[in-house]
């Protein structure tokens, strides 16, 4: 099923209990304990006693964004070649055990990660343990499990982007913005490079790609630290080191020229996306665009939604997304969905409409307050969730380092109405931006859902 992953930190909203203020006072360089194995392996350990049940999640530093042209999809098809056993577990056994002693577990896999999650009571903690030890060395399937996989993926892209002409919009968008860049590409693959893939190349790239030195293991709940540590040595400690994964080099040129693509499939209604070249977390402009982001796009009563789903009645969607936790440079999308009637070109002058405003006008000190605060909320009422927590811990340290976590709140309460401003007028040029369309054909079909913009992930 695709999915759109969690973006960056502002999505944490849908988290909804709130943090004692004891805990919320905590960094996460306090709480954390990390350690790296011989191997490579690195544990990120945060014990969180507020229920006896922890969450598990196995990182690896392989995505779409590790692909090549003609060999696109591999991320995602081994995620679901993950659950097809090992040579002491049986195919889809792995959920079965995990069900059996109560828990439950899945996986994505994103541009840059691959992950796999168990969320278990935390007295059954060495049942995943063992189990992911397992399936990072001792994966098995043959070609009677390959080929009905690779059907269902190729299935799943042709209902969740072919069938879909707004998840088929995004794709092209980002195949335009990016030239040299494997962004360009969907994570869940072009449909000729999945059909010419074989069970070789599956295992080759799971050889390459599933070592410990590749690997993070981060486990969020009531467990103690140092016990659950010597759990994991024990499992995963006897796993060889294996020669380092291939470093993706590609560096995407600066834009110089607006590009335009237009797509036009069967769909009753058009839509529109544009796209920026920005930063991530790396660049200093990182908390200013989560900021830009919120302040489009955070909620109902933020100004999109505002202006041209409530106000102008012009779209029956509209909204923006930002990727902070990228490991590279990536995209900054305005998006929206005209109402019958209205046109993809009145949706499109809105949006820019809206950049011209961000950067001739300050954001005013009541607003920006508004933004911040529901950002903060955001991130402090997350904290409860373990999942979250993990997610979060994974997320920045796929893009560098987790530790960066804690500049996040420091980062977004410094932006100012200048610093919006002058980041609106820097990166939302014509030079610099993508501008999408969907030209609707005559289909007996309903309107197209509104799809997240810029959707990264697939889940398992």
């Amino acid at each position: 099923m695709r999915k759109s992953l969690p973006t960056a930190l502002a999505t944490l909203a849908v988290v909804c209990l709130a943090l004692t203020p004891a805990r919320a006072a905590q960094s996460y360089a306090e709480r954390v304990r990390q350690a790296v194995l011989p191997n490579g392996l690195k544990i990120l350990l945060l014990e969180d006693h507020k229920a006896p049940i922890a969450v598990l999640q196995v990182w690896y530093r392989v995505g779409s964004r590790n692909e090549q042209l003609g060999r696109t999809g591999l991320s995602h098809l081994l995620e679901h070649l993950m659950f097809k056993g090992t040579q002491k577990v049986g195919p889809e056994e792995y959920s079965k055990i995990i069900q059996h002693n109560g828990g439950d577990d899945n996986a994505f896999t994103s541009d840059d990660a691959t992950t796999y999650f168990a969320t278990i009571a935390s007295d059954r903690l060495g049942v995943v343990i063992d189990l992911e030890a397992d399936r990072m060395q001792h994966l098995a399937f043959d070609d009677a499990q390959f080929t009905p996989e690779l059907h269902v993926v190729m299935e799943e892209r042709r209902l969740r982007t072919e069938d879909n002409p707004v998840s088929a919009l995004f794709e092209q968008a980002s195949a335009v913005a990016f030239s040299a860049h494997p962004y360009q590409w969907p994570t869940i693959g072009w449909m000729d490079d999945l059909k010419q893939a074989t069970r070789q190349d599956a295992l080759e790239y799971y050889r390459t790609y599933y070592s410990p030195g590749n690997a993070v293991v981060v486990c969020v709940g009531d467990f103690a630290a140092d016990a659950l540590l010597a759990q994991i040595e024990k499992a995963f400690g006897s796993i060889p080191a294996a020669a380092p994964a291939p470093a993706v080099r590609a560096i995407e040129p600066p834009q110089q020229g607006e590009n335009r693509t237009v797509l036009r499939r069967a769909a009753q209604l058009p839509f529109v996306a544009i796209a920026y070249h920005v930063p991530n977390l790396k660049g200093p402009d990182a908390p200013v665009l989560e900021v830009i982001s919120a302040v489009l796009s955070g909620g109902k009563s933020a100004r999109l939604h505002q202006q041209l789903v409530y106000q102008k009645r012009l779209a029956r969607d509209a909204g923006a997304s930002y990727e902070l936790t990228t490991i590279d440079p990536g995209l900054f999308i305005l998006y929206g969905q005209p109402l019958p009637g209205k046109s993809a070109k009145n949706v499109e002058q809105e949006l820019l409409g809206q950049v011209e405003r961000l950067q001739r006008t300050p954001v005013d000190d009541r607003e920006l307050t508004k933004v911040r605060n529901g950002l903060e909320a955001a991130f402090v009422f997350g904290q409860d969730s373990l999942f979250y927590q993990g997610m979060v811990l994974g997320q920045y340290e796929m893009a560098g380092d987790w530790r960066r976590i804690d500049t996040y709140l420091p980062n977004m309460r410094a932006v100012t109405a200048q610093d919006i401003m002058r980041v609106a007028k820097t990166y939302f040029t014509p030079l610099n931006r993508t501008v999408a369309t969907l030209e609707p054909l005559p289909s007996a079909g309903k309107a197209p859902e509104p799809a997240p913009a810029h959707p990264t992930g697939v889940v398992h």
